[in-house]
This record gives C-alpha cells, structure tokens and sequence, in this order.
C-alpha cells in the first residue's frame, strides 16, 4: 500500500524567523500579500512587525485584522472583501489556530468562489488556492502544517471539518518568541492540544511508519516541557521544544487524522464556544479511558514515551498509567470541567444527542482504536460532564 505523505514544501525554524518572511515571499513570486490576522495581534505590535517585515522587502502589504474565535461561514465575507479590495496574490496566516484556519479558507474561496459547506468532509478539496504562509503564535494548533480547516456554518451551527492538499500551507515560519508572552492557561489548553494531536494520530486506523515519527517525537518534547512552559512562560527552552512539539504533532495528525477526542470536541466549540484547545483538553481523559483496551500496545508506548511508564511495565499498565497522566495533568494544569466552565448541565444534555450525531458525521470517530455508537458517544458526554466514566469494554 502506497502511502502519501503531505507537508509544506518550506518549514522555516528559528527564534527570529518571522523577521526574514518578506524574503520567503519573494522566493515564492508574491507580491501583494494581505496579513490575516486578529485585533489581538495588532494590539500587541505583532502583526506591524510582520507588514513591516513585508515592506521592507519591497511588497505591497497589507493587514486584515477581522478574524474570530471558531471562526464561521459568515465571518469569512469580511476577510474575502479586503482580499479582494488588496487584490492579494498571497496570505499571510498569523495567529493561533482560528486565524490560519480562516486564511486556509479565504485562501480557498478567493480562488474557487461557492460556501464552505461545500468542502466538508469526506469532500477533498486539491486546490487551486493563493498560496498560504503560517505564521504561528501558539504552540499547539499544528495548523500552520496541516491540510484541514475548520469552518463553523453559520446556518446550522456545526462545525465543519474542511480536508485536502488544497489547504496545506506553502510555507510555515516557526518562532518561538511570538509564543513567550502566552499566559499559562493558554499554554495548557495550546500544549494539551498538541498532545493530543500526537497521541491520536499514533493510535488513529490511519497511522503510518511517517506520522508514527512525527507523533512521538512530539510525544516526548511535550512530556518534558509542557508543565515548564505552564509555570514559567520566560523559559525559552521550554517555549522552544513546545513549539517544536506542536508542529511535528500537526505533521503527525495532518498525514494520519485525529480520531474520537476531535470528534466530540468540535461540537463543543459550536455549541457551548469552547476554545478548542480546551475542549479537546476537557476530553482527553476519559475518551483515552474509553479507548485504550482497544490498542493498549499503541497507548502503551505513549506513556513509555511520555516516560509515565517504562519498559518493564506491561502494556496494559504503561496504557492505564497514560490515562491516569492524562487525568493528573488536566488537574494539575487547572482544566475545567463544563460544569466549572459554567455550562448549564440541562443545556448540556439537551445538546448532546445532535452534539453525537455531528462528531460522527465529521468522519473522526471512525479512526479511533474503539469506534464508538451514537448512543457510546452520548454516554461520553454525558459521564465528562458528571466527571464520571461510563463502563469501559
């Protein structure tokens, strides 16, 4: 069996990177690139630094600052109307996750034209599109190399997962230093989502010898330096590894999907506007519970690889000791449960039979090690919200 494996053709590293992107466009024979960011990042200065950047090097930028948390259909005409008033030939994706995935879509109806509901998933969407460079300013999203987006319809509230080649990023500029002023709960929600990213994608149907690589060597940099970033946000090295660790765990997931945790945090982010990072990071836990009878070996060598287990541990223990690391790590790291999140527990489960119904229709359940049924799905709701576990088989 042949196996495909999709990465930006430049990956650019380096405390300083985001400094030499007008150059990096320049080789890619833009001329006209439009900076897609949010009022965040133009508050803090960032943002100017990267159109200066762009000027300096003799293009015509500019900056389209109108991105949203779990961006949507609607949010997108605002984005679409300044590329083409720019007559952008380029896009600059700078931000988080929400920021890159808006560019990858505007990247794509700029060209294509017609609604992102068109794209959902299983729909693979191969371009063509402007050429896309990530700028990423948490360590977490994998975005910057990844070949999804995720697009909230606005019309029926679920979000969308968008797939395909078409959305890979021609270029990713990896700095850490746009990471270091990151408050901690963003460090833990960002790093719990990389990890994420790397477990599921090493225990997805989909892995592969490629993402398998990828997978734990984020695995190991995120065991070592999550809960240093978490407590000091000035460790650069810690900073470093953490992005690092994200991006390779966007390689991993982007060439072998995510599986049950992405599909059932979703949801949560259209219905209840949980930022994802923290939504997977609420799951993880008891979804991994769920799951691991289903590949201990795999689960196993996570833990080995987080180093919450060794060698000598039998797979089921080193799986059950990643479980209870999960959990540990979520308290430790101060992840809210929804009920602390405030969510009202009648809302929730009111939601929960369409929350099921759309984490299945997105495809992501069924790479899981255990595919689960609508009714497993909702019995996982509903125990993540009680903060209790339904019975594992």
């Amino acid at each position: 069996m042949s196996i495909d494996i999709n990465t930006p053709p430049i990956l650019r590293f380096g405390a300083g990177s985001v400094d030499s992107i007008g150059e990096l466009l320049k080789t890619l024979g833009a001329e006209r690139p439009i900076v897609v960011t949010d009022g965040f990042l133009v508050s803090t200065g960032v943002a100017a630094r990267v159109a200066d950047a762009l000027t300096a090097a003799g293009l015509q930028a500019s900056v389209y600052d109108g991105t949203i948390p779990d961006p949507t259909t609607d949010s997108l005409e605002n984005g679409l109307e300044a590329i083409r008033a720019h007559e952008a030939d380029s896009i600059v994706a700078l931000g988080g996750g929400s920021p890159i995935d808006t560019a990858k879509a505007l990247s794509v109806l700029a060209v294509r034209g017609g609604h992102m509901r068109e794209l959902k998933a299983p729909f693979q969407f191969v371009g063509p599109a402007l050429p896309v460079i990530a700028v990423p300013t948490t360590a977490g999203t994998g975005s910057e190399v990844t070949q999804f987006t995720i697009i909230t319809d606005s019309e029926t509230n679920e979000k969308m997962l968008c797939a395909g080649p078409g959305y890979l990023p021609k270029a990713a500029v990896v700095d850490f230093e746009l990471t270091v002023s990151m408050p901690p709960r963003l460090t833990a929600d960002t790093g719990i989502d990389a990890l994420t990213h790397a477990i599921e994608a090493y225990v997805s149907r989909k892995a592969n010898p490629i993402s398998d690589t990828y997978a734990l060597a984020a695995i190991s940099r995120i065991g070592r330096y999550l809960r240093r970033a978490y407590r000091d946000g000035g460790d650069r090295e810690a900073r470093e590894e953490m992005m690092t660790a994200a991006t390779l765990a966007g390689m991993a997931f982007s060439n072998a999907s995510v599986a049950l945790v992405h599909g059932m945090s979703r949801p949560l982010g259209a219905h209840f506007h949980i930022a994802h990072g923290m939504a997977n990071a609420m799951l993880f836990a008891e979804i991994t519970a769920f799951s691991v009878e289903h590949a201990a070996p795999r689960y196993a060598t996570c833990a080995r690889t987080l180093g919450v287990a060794t060698e000598t541990d039998s797979d089921a223990a080193a799986a059950d000791a990643l479980v209870q690391e999960l959990r540990t790590l979520a308290r430790e790291v101060e992840v809210p449960t929804p009920a602390t999140r405030g969510i009202d527990r009648a809302e929730w489960h009111e939601r929960v039979p369409v929350m099921a119904q759309q984490a299945l229709a997105s495809g992501s359940p069924n790479n899981n090690p255990r595919v689960p049924t609508a009714e497993e799905i909702e019995q996982l709701y509903a125990a993540i919200y009680e903060e209790t576990s339904p019975t594992a088989g």
